[in-house]
């Protein structure tokens, strides 16, 4: 007798203890189907990234006016002049960010071209090319920059050949603004000038460059591009 009576409570705690590990299995089942997954890989991407190096990214550069490098002080006009090169890249005048001849324009051409800023506006008032390779049109530069008002800046630049038909009383009138280059001009020189009327410009900017085709450049004897970039004090007048 008594070794049935401890038969069944033997069953009984074997039962309990199954219904017990069912219940538990059930249990988690259920917490394992609504548990959001995300958490968990999170979790073990972090974990593998412990002990990793950080990824430093450099920041991008911010653009400056007329594309420089480092952007002129607060109280300065920004200018770049561009010489024309090869036959594919046109000349460009830039000032405060603005282009005044250039091929988006569609007012740059073969010879010398030239655009006049207002010095207390800084804003472009009249720009031209002049053709020095057909025609007659070293009068017509003359003209145009004798024109110019006081308080003008200037600033002049070749595409192709700017020289051939350029006269003497032009070269001399370009050389009374400060060009000290004007008179060594050749058949497809690239030439760019920055000058003033009426006031003068501080000498530590850079205003004229000048370089001479060479036969076996990469451009097979066309001007090679120069270009001449700087600030200009607001305040000289």
């Amino acid at each position: 007798m008594e070794t049935v009576i401890q038969l069944r409570e033997d069953v009984v705690k074997l039962a309990g203890v199954l219904l017990t590990w069912l219940a538990a299995w059930y249990l988690g089942c259920l917490l394992t189907a609504f548990m959001p997954k995300k958490p968990i890989t999170t979790s073990i991407a972090n974990l593998q990234g412990i002990g990793r190096k950080p990824v430093l990214k450099a920041p991008i550069p911010k653009r400056q006016k007329c594309d420089h490098w480092s952007p002129c002080s607060p109280g300065n006009y920004a200018y770049r002049i561009l010489s024309g090169g090869g036959k594919a890249k046109l000349a460009k005048i830039c000032f405060e960010d603005d282009l005044l001849i250039s091929e988006e324009k569609g007012n740059v051409g073969r010879g010398i071209n030239i655009a006049i800023v207002n010095y207390k506006t800084g804003k472009v008032t009249s720009a031209k090319y002049f053709d020095m390779w057909e025609g007659e049109h070293s009068g017509e530069m003359v003209t145009f920059i004798k024109n110019a008002p006081e308080g003008s800046l200037l600033l002049m630049v070749t595409h192709d050949d700017g020289s051939t038909r350029l006269k003497n009383d032009a070269r001399k009138l370009v050389e009374e603004l400060g060009s000290k280059e004007v008179w060594n001009m050749k058949f497809r020189s690239s030439w760019a000038f920055i000058a003033a009327k009426g006031f003068k410009l501080p000498d530590n900017i850079q205003k004229e460059k000048i370089n001479h085709s060479d036969k076996n450049n990469r451009y097979d004897g066309w001007p090679a591009e120069i270009q001449i970039e700087g600030c200009i004090p607001r305040n000289l007048i």
